[in-house]
């Protein structure tokens, strides 16, 4: 199967952060149910969601834990000309308390509303363990996939240190990676997220991931990566991995 496809379909996940999550119904046994729900990506690559305990969709998940996430490119004019992946996968309810405080500690980063009524109401995170992936590049570009998740090295403390500095000591760069990337100016940038393919920047209510020029593996090579892209004078082309 094609490296190309597994980036692209993985890139397309990291670049939106909401989608449609399809479960079996509990009231109309044998129907699919759509709600649309918000995700940011955990350690291992996968959706995480944060759904209220009294939700359809989560009555369904316990139901029958089955279900689809359905992403596709934002704003697109043409829906089937436009990149989209369905993600079908088990849903699994997080209840170890350390890993719901790692899930919250990232979760908020990316969506800081969400803090007040986790803390306030009856809030849950669920992850989306994958098992299969279908990938539609437009036209013609269809792939299935077994595996296109990928695992984030600088989850935890590495990448929580790297966030906080960059939004400390260096607004003027992340300011600038607005502009090379042509972002909306409107908002004041944070930094959010950060990965081996890339970095997360959120404006006002929206969340931007923007694609290194090459995998960056180590702290070292993050800090490199963005040094450049700071005094760059256009973005990076991304190199493509090949089949």
């Amino acid at each position: 199967m094609s490296a190309s496809a597994n980036r692209q379909a993985r890139t397309l996940l990291l670049k939106e952060y909401r989608g449609v999550l399809s479960t079996h119904s509990k009231s109309m046994p044998g129907y699919p149910f759509g709600s649309v729900v918000p995700y940011c990506l955990d350690d291992q690559g996968r959706p995480l969601i944060l759904i209220s305990r009294i939700a359809q969709h989560t009555h369904n998940l316990q139901l029958d834990a089955k279900c689809s996430l359905l992403v596709g490119e934002r704003g697109a004019e043409d829906v089937q000309a436009v990149g989209r992946v369905t993600l079908m996968a088990e849903a699994e309810k997080i209840i170890d308390h350390a890993q719901v405080e790692a899930a919250a500690q990232r979760y908020y980063r990316y969506f800081p509303e969400s803090e007040s009524y986790h803390s306030a109401h009856d809030f849950d995170f669920w992850v989306l363990k994958p098992v299969r992936y279908r990938f539609i590049g437009g036209f013609g570009a269809i792939h299935w996939l077994d595996d296109a998740a990928l695992a984030n090295p600088f989850a935890g403390a590495a990448e929580l240190s790297m966030v906080a500095h960059m939004n400390a000591d260096h607004a003027k760069a992340i300011a600038h990676y607005v502009e090379l990337a042509g972002l909306p100016k409107t908002e004041l940038a944070t930094l959010v997220g950060i990965d081996s393919e890339g970095m997360h920047l959120r404006l006002g209510q929206s969340l931007y991931w923007l694609a290194f020029a090459e995998p960056c593996n180590t702290p070292t090579q993050v800090r490199q990566a963005l040094t450049q892209l700071a005094h760059a004078e256009k973005w990076p082309t991304l190199e493509q991995a090949e089949a």
